[in-house]
């Protein structure tokens, strides 16, 4: 039976009236009652581990904005601290981990198959998503891609350029590609987890995919990205995944087909035109507006707005950001993003309506 849901319509090629939006990181600092929520659970992994507080958090942009699709309140570090890694953040500078770069490390790591005992409340989450939200809203799971999670685990942090993972590569392959295979294996058994749990859709991001050059993209993003999925398929073959190797450029051509995946994730580095030409004929995109629109808001984000939905109202489009939504971002700004991308082409056949008349709904 045909799915009604406009994501999923979407995501199985179809083009839509109008494009589904959603945003990374949604649910987020940018929201007063996410910080609220976050305040009553004391920290953010108490929060990810929280099943109510999680799937509160993960509702509050849907009741704000009706976004059309939710994706699950979790972190992608979570996965490495199932795998036996220590994890904590700091207050103003992020995560940090213990560090996997030797083999007594590596070996003292879990298995693959022993993650779920402790990413049970985040299935748990995904069970209550799924009696709460919205009949016509999708749920998306989502994991960190190898590659990604392994600059984690190396680095012990975030790193800019992450030199430390790099260095692994050259320095110790065989550490460097056991850890590889343990994140990709264990990946492969939570996003399996999250759709036995009720995800609808799985997402999988590999952050600094664009780090990697020469062979290494296609080594150490592609090729995990791509054995990821086909397990995923072969268990689940209706459950679309969207793959998300940030950073690519003009590598971001082809990869429908060479992943596997239904949809590939745009950053904001390529504009909409190039992807409609380039990246849309293998099937969904997804994307591309730049996060800082979120902060400035005004006429650049009516205008780039409409620019990405007209560049891509040919062919099958999921309208979100090039990257996760920022903290200081104007909660206004989202709703007018949200009002100029329903009001754009395809809406009816009056032209879309103009910034002022969309501030002028809004009251901004």
């Amino acid at each position: 039976m045909k799915s009604q849901k406009t994501i999923l319509r979407a995501l199985a090629g179809e083009k839509t009236e109008t494009p589904p939006i959603w945003m990374m990181r949604q649910a987020g600092r940018y929201l007063p009652e996410y910080r609220a929520t976050r305040a009553q659970a004391g920290d953010f992994l108490s929060l990810c581990y929280n099943s109510e507080l999680a799937a509160e958090v993960t509702l509050q942009p849907i009741r704000r904005y009706g976004f059309d699709a939710a994706i699950m309140f979790a972190d992608i570090l979570l996965l490495p601290q199932a795998l036996g890694a220590d994890v904590w953040f700091v207050g103003g500078e992020g995560p940090r981990l213990s560090t996997t770069t030797t083999p007594q490390e590596l070996q003292a790591l879990k298995p693959a198959g022993d993650v779920h005992d402790h990413l049970a409340p985040i299935y748990e989450t995904l069970k209550i998503l799924t009696r709460e939200l919205p009949r016509e809203t999708t749920l998306i799971g989502f994991a960190g891609a190898p590659w990604t999670v392994a600059t984690y685990m190396i680095a012990g942090r975030g790193t800019p350029d992450q030199g430390p993972a790099h260095a692994l590569k050259y320095e110790n392959i065989e550490v460097f590609e056991g850890l590889m295979d343990l994140i990709t294996e264990a990946t492969i058994g939570y996003l399996l987890a999250q759709i036995e749990a009720g995800a609808e859709v799985i997402k999988i991001f590999d952050s600094w995919a664009g780090s990697l050059a020469g062979d290494d993209f296609e080594r150490y993003s592609i090729a995990p990205l791509r054995r990821i999925t086909a397990a995923l398929k072969a268990a689940h073959p209706d459950v679309p995944v969207i793959v998300f190797p940030r950073g690519a450029g003009e590598r971001y051509a082809g990869l429908h087909a060479v992943i596997g995946a239904n949809c590939i994730a745009l950053d904001d580095g390529v504009s909409a035109e190039w992807a409609a030409a380039h990246v849309q004929n293998g099937g969904c995109v997804q994307g591309n507006l730049a996060s800082s629109h979120m902060v400035s808001g005004g006429d650049a984000l009516v205008r780039e707005t409409r620019r990405i939905v007209d560049a891509l109202y040919d062919g099958p489009h999921i309208f979100n950001l090039g990257h996760g939504i920022t903290p200081d971002a104007d909660p206004r700004n989202v709703q007018l993003m949200i009002d100029t991308v329903r009001a754009s082409k395809g809406q009816s056949d009056a032209p879309p309506a103009g910034h002022a008349d969309i501030v002028q709904k809004l009251n901004l």
